[in-house]
């Protein structure tokens, strides 16, 4: 991929544990729906390729006030976003641990119609014995079988996407026929951890399939990521890092079929700006007294400004490090509006990023042909 990818994440008050005690931050709003369409129409106002919404199982830290320890359904909160936005890509987390494939068919292809075809699905596992007792079912498991299960979940969830073929829908109001039967296809997929018979109740997506995201931070999301992911996520501390870990995913989605340059490489990397270098550390070193402790990211880290991030973007894009971003504000919302206002700016100066979404759907954004059903005759 040619084009610069760039995405931000708009998870709470910020990336940082001490973003919601700072006087910028937002706490009190955190679940409400205002704040969320807010911070995507800054986004959208910088033509950025998606948000990013996270979301999990796991109980939020008890240290917390009540204000900024709620959580909204990452889905759900696409939902309300979609309508009111009209170039931005959506991709909300869901994890495919607890939940069944044929929901989250179901929800994904209804946020790419509210949306007109923006959706995405970033497709998480869930680790902890604390996530399973909230559903009690099972027990947690180790890392290989939840990618295991998430790479069947994928699959199946990409089949009943496909399930419908594009015309199944034919509304013949002489005969009474709205749906043509023959063009409804059973999935039958029989796996270790799923038996679904299909076909899915609702219409395929406007996208076909909705981009699917994985991250990959340890071994076992190689598989998945291979063989399904349209974006790869990953967390790098340096150039050499990234660039070696981007060469080694596209050479596994080769091994798996696919091409390598149809699937986007993006690094996490959390941000602070500011309006010189001092200040931006300044502003991160109080997160810090306000956390309570130093604090590192597991993703790379830039405190500075907009030019010095739009160098690092630079060099890394250029150097084959990475094929873009996700943008983790340390502090929002004002680490977004820097974003969309510092930052991207600088880029378009330098003729590395679009002034406008080239299409109507994130398969557009990122150049990818939208899929015929495997189904069709």
């Amino acid at each position: 991929m040619s084009t610069l990818r760039l995405a931000v994440e708009i998870g709470g008050a910020g990336h940082h544990p001490g973003a919601w005690r700072h006087d910028d931050a937002h706490p009190g709003r955190l679940v409400d729906a205002g704040y969320h369409v807010e911070l995507a129409r800054t986004a959208e106002r910088a033509t950025l390729d998606f948000v990013a919404i996270p979301d999990t199982f796991a109980p939020p830290p008890a240290a917390l006030p009540p204000s900024a320890r709620g959580r909204l359904d990452a889905v759900a909160v696409a939902a309300r976003v979609a309508p009111v936005t009209s170039g931005i890509g959506l991709v909300p987390t869901a994890t495919t641990t607890h939940t069944e494939p044929f929901h989250l068919s179901k929800a994904i292809a209804t946020l790419d119609y509210v949306s007109h075809g923006r959706a995405g699905w970033e497709a998480d596992v869930s680790r902890t014995e604390a996530e399973a007792r909230h559903f009690g079912r099972k027990h947690a498991a180790p890392a290989e079988d939840l990618y295991a299960e998430a790479g069947d979940a994928i699959e199946v969830v990409t089949r009943l996407w496909d399930s419908w073929e594009d015309d199944a829908v034919i509304r013949d109001v002489a005969t009474g026929r709205y749906v043509d039967r023959d063009r409804l296809h059973p999935i039958d997929f029989t796996g270790a951890f799923f038996s679904v018979r299909g076909p899915s109740i609702t219409p395929r997506p406007p996208q076909g399939r909705p981009l699917v995201v994985v991250r990959v931070d340890d071994d076992p999301a190689w598989v998945p990521a291979a063989r399904y992911a349209d974006v790869v996520r990953t967390s790098a501390p340096d150039l050499e890092t990234a660039r070696s870990f981007r060469a080694r995913i596209r050479a596994a989605v080769e091994a798996a079929g696919r091409d390598p340059d149809a699937v986007a490489v993006l690094v996490d990397i959390a941000t602070q700006l500011g309006r010189s270098a001092d200040d931006a550390q300044r502003t991160w070193n109080e997160l810090d007294r306000l956390g309570g402790r130093p604090w590192r990211p597991e993703s790379s880290r830039f405190a500075g400004t907009p030019s010095g991030l739009a160098d690092l973007v630079e060099e890394w894009f250029h150097e084959g490090a990475a094929d873009g971003f996700v943008v983790r504000p340390a502090l929002l919302p004002a680490g977004l509006t820097a974003l969309a206002d510092g930052l991207v700016p600088v880029l378009r100066e330098r003729d590395l990023f679009r002034h406008a979404y080239p299409g109507r759907t994130l398969r557009d954004t990122f150049g990818l042909a939208r899929p015929a059903s495997r189904y069709a005759a």
